[in-house]
């Protein structure tokens, strides 16, 4: 194993910094290539197959390119859609995010859970899947979000959050039937943590918010344990569009550690 081979962590845009935050605590010598698929954000209003052919396609230049160690999927939607295709394709770990369905069925006290993800991730069989495993005798309210996902890019750039945004998530669980006994909330896509702050505020002090990133964090660990590491260069946040948004985000790409910006 080449001690300079980088994680890369993979997202449709600067959610996935919430995962490379717990990747840093945990593995703070590892290098690190941050790439975000500002080209193609959002991914929660594509169909299954645009977001499938786009994963697959990028990850697969990217692999060729930097010869990654393992690669995390730093992204609900693009896991819940794209992870086992592009296990099938590249030659490399990969690690994915799901909803973190089953720490929710284990903390709720009402039996009542909140999931606030992208349209695409809270329709997908995968999602299905975790409840019948892990939520059996519990509720599961599910909501489509995706507006959040701007927000907390926003957030990330040092512009305000818009507080009906923020409203109109906690309004699509609350308003369901049994919506008013939610205990718990899986905030099943890895932007939304960037907006712990407000969604907390807004659910109330009654209401706990889950999210897997640790959990991707401790399986990362896992799987390369007992590598060597050694970081040659500043730490890269790759994109796939140049924008005027890029700028505006460095400042938090630095405080994450990542020095270095490039388009691919």
């Amino acid at each position: 194993m080449d001690e300079a081979a980088p994680l890369l962590l993979f997202d449709s845009g600067l959610g996935g910094l919430t995962v490379l935050e717990e990747v840093r605590r945990q593995l703070p010598q590892a290098p690190v290539i941050y790439a975000a698929d500002n080209g193609g954000l959002p991914y929660g209003t594509k169909t299954e197959a645009e977001v499938a052919a786009r994963v697959c396609g990028l990850l697969g230049r990217m692999s060729e390119r930097f010869r990654p160690r393992l690669i995390c999927i730093a992204c609900n939607t693009a896991s819940t859609i794209a992870l086992g295709m592009v296990r099938d394709v590249l030659a490399v770990p990969v690690v994915g995010t799901v909803p973190a369905i089953k720490p929710a069925a284990e903390q709720t006290r009402s039996g009542v859970i909140g999931l606030l993800g992208t349209a695409a991730t809270i329709r997908q069989p995968y999602v299905d899947r975790l409840e019948a495993e892990f939520a059996v005798g519990k509720v599961l309210l599910r909501h489509g979000a995706g507006e959040l996902v701007g927000a907390a890019e926003a957030k990330l750039r040092g512009l305000p959050v818009d507080a009906r945004v923020i409203a109109r998530a906690v309004a699509g669980l609350r308003e369901q039937p049994r919506g008013a006994e939610i205990d718990t909330v899986v905030l099943a896509c890895t932007h939304f943590p960037l907006l712990a702050e407000e969604l907390g505020q807004a659910f109330g002090p009654g209401v706990a918010l889950i999210h897997g990133a640790a959990g991707i964090a401790r399986r990362i660990v896992h799987l390369t344990a007992g590598q060597p590491f050694r970081r040659l260069q500043p730490d890269l946040a790759l994109f796939t569009r140049a924008d005027a948004g890029l700028d505006l985000a460095r400042p938090a790409l630095q405080r994450y550690g990542l020095e270095r910006v490039e388009v691919l």
